[in-house]
């Protein structure tokens, strides 16, 4: 006499492997929901950046001066005539300029041209990160640090 052989899964198993899979997958959630911020935040400083370096070519190639307004209040930036971006809501930034100090509110302006101009640093932070922009007025670098 030849028993059947049942082919299949047992509740037990399909119920641990249903538990397996939603383990993972929320973990993962965990993962990519802390490393979120981080990219916003690194995303921000490029961007910022960028507009610097951006303005600094447009100085150059066109020979007009160009604009950087950074209002504090708003948390908007950009060039002055062109695209202004907003910062990301937990993102925080204050400008410490050589002459004033450090400035936390209000309208700031760099004024680039194609010689040099803007100095100062752009400070922006989050709950776990800090970085500043400096630029450099005579030869019109952007450091990022």
């Amino acid at each position: 006499m030849h028993r059947k052989k049942n082919n299949g899964f047992t509740l037990l198993e399909l119920i641990m492997v249903l538990f397996l899979i939603t383990l993972i997958i929320g973990l993962s959630a965990v993962f990519l929901g802390n490393t979120l911020p981080s990219s916003r935040f690194n995303a921000t400083v490029r961007d910022i950046s960028a507009t610097v370096r951006h303005a600094r070519s447009l100085a150059q190639t066109q020979g007009e001066v160009q604009t950087i307004i950074l209002d504090l209040d708003t948390k908007q930036y950009g060039i002055e005539g062109r695209t202004i971006r907003d910062i990301p809501s937990d993102i925080y930034i204050k400008i410490i300029d050589p002459l004033s100090g450090e400035i936390q509110k209000g309208k700031y302006r760099f004024v680039l041209n194609a010689i040099g101009g803007a100095e100062g640093t752009i400070v922006l932070w989050n709950n776990k990160r800090t970085v500043s922009i400096q630029m450099d007025p005579i030869v019109g670098t952007v450091v990022v640090k």
